[in-house]
């Protein structure tokens, strides 16, 4: 059974691009548009692995990574914030948060892989 990676983007294009690369290397992927819209997914199927952008509408990146944190069944899901934001301090805050990676936009695809495949086995 594949394991479930939840990405959550403003950008339908993004997601619609890292959906491709997951699905090709044997992941489930589940998408939401934005921080609230990611935490009603979770509701509906578990994810494995959550990827979140920090700058969206309506919930950002920082306040759906602590929604997330204080989810008993997510507690110890990984978190990946795959964003443009590259300033240290926004990096610490990600980590202080519960994030386990970050990288910033623009990614290649081995790379994000390498990320994900380090977090979880497909």
């Amino acid at each position: 059974m594949p394991k479930t990676i939840l990405i959550v983007d403003d950008s339908a294009s993004f997601r619609q691009v890292v959906s491709i690369i997951l699905r090709s290397a044997g992941y489930e992927v589940v998408e939401a548009q934005d921080g609230k819209d990611g935490l009603a997914k979770l509701a509906q199927k578990r994810a494995h692995l959550i990827i979140s952008d920090i700058n969206m509408p309506v919930m950002d990146g920082f306040e759906f990574l602590k929604a997330v944190k204080a989810m008993p069944d997510y507690k110890f899901t990984p978190v990946v914030m795959l964003t443009t934001e590259s300033a240290q301090a926004k990096v610490q805050q990600g980590k202080a948060g519960g994030a386990k990676a970050w990288m910033v936009k623009p990614f290649d695809p081995p790379q994000i892989l390498a990320v994900v495949k380090q977090l979880v086995q497909p």
